[in-house]
């Protein structure tokens, strides 16, 4: 399955869905930190979108597994359905960032295992490309009939993490600032997870938010000796920009497993090993 789908692309899909099972366009919203920020779905989405938010429709509660850990199966489903997801129907996920709220959607699905994309340089590239936003709240829509059944996805818990550099590459997608511990203001300590290596999930776009594309992500992560075939394992803070991490190498041609629970989780345990800023 394709990880990404191109606004043009995605306009004609929606054109002749009475054709073949429905595509559902998901609106993610998020914030670093967790919560809502001022929602512009109202000013404009694109038609037939579901609004949708990250940390309560795509998460369950935060706590000892992390701030945004998976949502339980049936909690998705029931999500799905309330969106109108159908069995064998596709999912399509926007947003109006960095395009990691939609990966972190891309993923969950994908894990759900439903077929799920992220368009391309969000519902700015749909503006871009000339075609229309819709206004004003949900439109109806009948519901559907999909279930999640977790495991489509490869996954990694901290007992995997924390042995996972003497025989593969782990990467942490946050900032370098963070990396490094010089800043932490959202988990309990600084540092990173000894053995993880640094590339942060902003170096997979471009200047105007889109995926970089195969050639350019292979060569990039190549730089951290990750290639087709090596284990590779990712986190994050707490599996958002780590998701967006794993688009990138899939869409490079690399596996890769997530860490969910990611910093969020590793840092509330005092009996884990972190890597701490020397001072």
């Amino acid at each position: 399955m394709r990880t990404l789908i191109e606004a043009p692309d995605l306009a004609r899909e929606l054109e002749r869905e009475a054709a073949g099972p429905p595509v559902t366009v998901i609106d993610v919203s998020w914030v670093l930190g967790g919560g809502r920020g001022p929602s512009l779905f109202g000013e404009g989405h694109i038609p037939g979108a579901r609004d949708v938010e990250l940390a309560r429709d795509l998460a369950g509660p935060p706590g000892s597994r992390g701030r945004l850990p998976l949502p339980t199966a049936a909690a998705l489903t029931a999500r799905l359905q309330a969106w109108g997801v159908s069995r064998g129907g596709a999912v399509v996920a926007t947003d109006g960032g960095d395009g990691r709220a939609s990966a972190r959607a891309w993923w969950v699905l994908r894990h759900a295992g439903v077929d799920a994309r992220i368009l391309d340089g969000g519902t700015a590239a749909w503006v871009d490309a000339g075609l229309m936003l819709e206004r004003g709240a949900m439109s109806p829509r009948p519901g559907g009939d999909a279930v999640a059944r977790f495991g489509a996805m490869p996954v990694v818990d901290w007992q995997g993490v924390r042995d996972w550099p003497t025989h593969g590459i782990l990467i942490d997608a946050r900032s370098a600032a963070r990396y490094e511990g010089s800043i932490e203001t959202l988990d309990p300590r600084a540092g990173h997870i000894p053995g993880a290596v640094s590339a942060p999930a902003s170096g997979n776009l471009t200047a105007d938010g889109r995926f970089r594309s195969p050639e350019e992500l292979r060569d990039r992560f190549l730089q951290f000796d990750v290639v087709r075939g090596r284990d590779v394992a990712v986190y994050c803070g707490a599996a958002v920009a780590g998701a967006q991490e794993v688009a990138a190498l899939a869409i490079a041609g690399i596996d890769a497993a997530l860490y969910v629970g990611s910093w969020s989780e590793w840092s509330r345990r005092d009996d884990l090993p972190i890597v701490e800023r020397d001072r």
